[in-house]
């Protein structure tokens, strides 16, 4: 019989244990402290009706969903759009979640979300068909106030400034003070407002003269004098806190719209200081638009300062009813979203991370096949010590067992041989200093949590 070839399909990202760990870590940070800040775990089903899922998206979004269907259904012709769908993001599900459990969520409700989604991207260079969601959102029933869209900053500079992947500035706008200085040049048809802050949102990617010549040209017709004006907008950059507020008022007087955007920027700028982010990590940036079109108010990207080219490394933003297709109640909510599989593998193709080493902490050596129940009982002590402990259970040559430990990243290796069992002492190897030292058996435990701390700190 023919052997199946081995393969994954296009877009998905496989790791090999130590990258994994990697990349666990990355998690574990992230949600260590959404859950500081307050947030609840919630999960939702990979799995959703299609109907649902596909409620108020369509177009690109439709052409790529997943589509599920049993094996026994695959024979039926004719029965149309099948019934079940992937998840492609984690605010749709959100949506439904809260609509169905309105009644036993308190509210605002705060809830965190990890898991992977599934988009049927073309298969192309650090564009992923499966990949995982880091999500946090507050919803309000209502109305929900926008010191929470001051918080969110905090939480990003929380979880990156533990990340230590680099410098990095949290970037924010308002969508309605946008709209409203649009509406101050007479753009004040929403379709057309929608389709030039798509333009603007390219800025940075395309470049300034691109966004100006769109803006002047056919497609817009808006007039060389509005798009110089436009791009003067959407340029706008601050440097520290104080900055920011003087290029808000520096903006002049508008319409109603804008001033609401303005006072609402302004409120979250200066409470974004008193929840502790320094100046150095947020500014204003009017270019930011996020193309999605449900954000209503504030929104949010942020960038690696040394690492532009890497784009947004976590983006969101308010809107003002998250569950308007499921629910007649009014649920406004501020949320952002990680795409953690894209970013790890952009951080390690730029070099900013490495492997990690291994989750084992200690091999546990086997010098005579007859002393296995004393190996045991050995690697029992570390773990109820809580020393992440492996024990060699097929015997060999000892260089063969240092080399095993060493391909697997398990920094220090145990050898209780005859002379250690006769002395009561173990010998302990740190293949990582090549180096190796004697121990009283009764002084084991401490030893190796002095080693292990002090490996931790040496990173």
């Amino acid at each position: 019989m023919a052997l199946t070839p081995a393969r994954t399909m296009p877009g998905v990202l496989e790791l090999l244990p130590l990258d994994q760990i990697a990349f666990q870590r990355m998690l574990d940070v992230i949600r260590r402290n959404y859950e500081r800040f307050g947030f609840l775990a919630v999960e939702t089903p990979a799995i959703e009706y299609a109907d649902v899922l596909l409620t108020k998206t369509g177009g690109e979004t439709e052409r790529q969903v997943y589509f599920v269907q049993s094996t026994g259904a695959l024979g039926k012709a004719g029965e149309g759009t099948p019934e079940l769908a992937l998840r492609f993001d984690l605010t749709v599900p959100l949506a439904r979640y809260v609509a169905e459990h309105e009644r036993d969520l308190s509210f605002p409700f705060r809830r965190y979300q990890m898991q992977k989604v599934y988009r049927g991207e073309r298969a192309q260079r650090g564009r992923f068909r499966e990949f995982y969601q880091c999500d946090i959102d507050v919803i309000g029933k209502d109305s929900l106030s926008v010191r929470y869209d001051a918080e969110i900053p905090a939480v990003i500079y929380s979880v990156f400034r533990e990340l230590a992947i680099g410098p990095f500035t949290i970037q924010l706008n308002n969508r309605k003070l946008m709209r409203g200085y649009f509406e101050s040049l007479g753009i004040v048809d929403a379709e057309q407002q929608m389709l030039v802050l798509r333009e603007v949102d390219k800025l940075d990617k395309r470049g300034a003269d691109y966004v100006r010549d769109t803006l002047a040209g056919d497609a817009f017709g808006l007039g060389a004098e509005i798009a110089a004006k436009i791009l003067a907008f959407v340029q706008v950059r601050s440097t520290s806190l104080r900055d920011a507020l003087g290029k808000l008022d520096a903006l002049g007087a508008g319409p109603a719209t804008m001033e609401q955007g303005r006072d609402e920027l302004k409120e979250v700028l200066g409470l974004i200081h008193a929840f502790g982010v320094p100046e150095t990590h947020y500014a204003l940036n009017l270019s930011i638009a996020r193309g999605l079109d449900y954000y209503t108010g504030t929104v949010y990207e942020t960038t690696l300062n040394e690492h532009p080219q890497i784009g947004s490394i976590c983006s969101g933003g308010r809107y003002e009813n998250l569950a308007g297709q499921y629910t007649k109640s009014h649920l406004p909510g501020v949320g952002i979203s990680i795409g953690l599989t894209r970013l790890y593998w952009q951080l390690r193709d730029a070099g900013l991370i490495n492997t990690a080493t291994s989750t084992v902490d200690v091999l546990v050596t086997q010098m005579d096949e007859a002393q296995l129940p004393a190996y045991l009982a050995l690697a029992s002590e570390l773990r109820d010590a809580g020393i992440a402990t492996e024990v060699v259970l097929e015997g060999g040559k000892l260089g063969k067992q240092f080399k095993y430990a060493d391909r697997a990243g398990i920094r220090f290796v145990i050898v209780l041989g005859e002379d250690e069992m006769a002395k009561d002492i173990v010998t302990v190897k740190d293949l990582r200093r090549a180096d190796q030292f004697e121990v009283v058996r009764g002084e084991l435990i401490k030893t190796l949590r002095v080693e292990l701390e002090q490996a931790a700190a040496m990173g």
